[in-house]
């Protein structure tokens, strides 16, 4: 779970605002922030809090109170009640799809974690969906990638509106003499041999020999492919093994 650095969190039009002046009951109050960026506190008016921290916010509004000759060296403590502003949408394949709230600077590996982390069937890729100038702009990152050079490089940042999508990871299929016949996650690289292991291995029935993988090639036309142990797979192949002839 990313750590919350409160100072950092940057106001914003709908955040609800918790202001407390120690010492003045009178003068707690909560209240949402305008779209123009704007509220409205008690002695002093309206005041502009878009794109301040809280701490930059209670200092103002002491400053304001001491100008208006209302409370010298006041103790103002601003805190964000709601946070309406600062959201992006995590999608796809994790375990808890949603929208989350950006409380500090926070990464893309960050508000995966929010989201509970990648489940069984994502992918070892993220999409992000970002809206720069009023244009949407798509950057597809691998995850192994970012994960093996987190510290080491420049984090990729995620921001307020952005959309962070993890595809289905591609599969394979496995049918016949195997004891766990079925769809599973296909991981770069592996082999005939592999995928039987991860079908639970052969029946009393099944053979090594004979086995076949049917593929689409790119007109959509499946072509049966004589199959090596350590022959590799792409997505969508269907290995099937044979039955053994007694």
């Amino acid at each position: 779970m990313v750590g919350v650095v409160r100072a950092e969190y940057l106001i914003g039009a709908d955040d609800v605002l918790q202001i407390k002046v120690y010492g003045y009951d009178d003068l707690t109050t909560s209240v949402r922030v305008s779209e123009s960026g704007r509220i409205v506190f008690p002695l002093i008016g309206e005041l502009e809090v878009a794109g301040k921290t809280e701490f930059d916010t209670a200092r103002e509004i002491t400053k304001r109170l001491a100008q208006g000759g209302i409370i010298q060296n006041a103790n103002v403590a601003v805190m964000v009640f709601e946070y309406k502003n600062q959201q992006v949408s995590v999608l796809g394949q994790v375990k808890t799809p949603g929208i989350y709230v950006l409380k500090s600077k926070t990464t893309l590996l960050d508000v995966i974690a929010m989201a509970g982390g990648i489940d069984a069937l994502g992918d070892n890729r993220a999409v992000i969906t970002k809206h720069i100038n009023n244009k949407e702009i798509k950057q597809e990152v691998d995850l192994r990638t970012a994960l093996e050079l987190s510290g080491h490089s420049q984090p990729i940042v995620i921001e307020k509106g952005d959309v962070v999508y993890v595809p289905k990871a591609p599969v394979f299929y496995i049918h016949g003499e195997v004891l766990r016949a079925g769809g599973f996650r296909l991981e770069p690289n592996m082999t005939v041999s592999q995928a039987i292991s991860l079908g639970g291995g052969l029946t009393p029935r099944g053979t090594l020999r004979g086995i076949v993988i049917e593929r689409r090639d790119s007109n959509g036309v499946t072509q049966t492919i004589d199959a090596e142990l350590s022959d590799k797979l792409l997505k969508d192949d269907v290995v099937i093994v044979d039955e053994r002839l007694f």
